[in-house]
């Protein structure tokens, strides 16, 4: 049985001011490399959805094990990045599902991806990490769903084909992680795991 890992790296960051994938986190790694590290050898494959002529982010994405899909689309919403992404994984065989995570979440832990993994290949069902009520990132998919993926695009993401409160399965996780993002400079400074 095998869950993939779909990581959408193809944003601009403008909020940022700069590339934050390549931002450096207080433990020396990028937050690309720790974004992708609870998922390296757990989720296979594991690809990483980026924008075409990214060499930055297309070496450090080789450098953790994962495979790089481009999406030309990626500039017209985050819809053709998952749309992109899922293409890819219908073409391989023997998957039972894929978690799909964000490049801007790098305190995600690898005991979450886990769980969640877990849980996707007990029920077959939609999952979703819950930490103290509120529905975090990444979240799980069935094999099945990718079809409905593939023809997302704009703005778009998994909440347009469901309703993730009412159609998915909670797993609740001990992970602050799974709520925070990171939009600005000063998010890195108020990590949920920051020293």
């Amino acid at each position: 049985m095998s869950v993939a890992g779909l990581i959408l790296a193809a944003g601009q960051g403008v909020r940022f001011g700069s590339d934050k994938r390549l931002a450096v986190l207080p433990d020396g790694r990028t937050m690309l490399e720790a974004a992708l590290q609870p998922y390296a050898g757990l989720c296979e494959p594991l690809l990483v959805v980026i924008r075409p002529d990214d060499d930055g982010a297309r070496d450090l994405a080789l450098s953790c094990g994962a495979q790089v899909v481009t999406c030309a689309d990626a500039a017209s919403g985050m819809g053709h990045s998952v749309a992109q992404g899922a293409r890819a994984l219908m073409s391989m065989t023997g998957l039972d599902g894929v978690i799909i995570g964000l490049a801007d979440m790098p305190w995600v832990t690898r005991a979450t991806v886990q769980s969640l993994q877990q849980a996707l290949l007990q029920t077959g069902q939609p999952v979703v990490p819950v930490y103290r009520g509120k529905l975090g990132q990444p979240r799980g998919l069935p094999v099945s769903r990718l079809p409905d993926l593939a023809l997302l695009k704009g703005d778009q993401g998994a909440r347009h084909m469901l309703d993730w409160q009412r159609d998915a399965v909670p797993v609740t996780v001990d992970d602050a992680g799974v709520l925070f993002d990171v939009d600005r400079p000063e998010d890195l400074r108020t990590s949920p795991v920051a020293p």
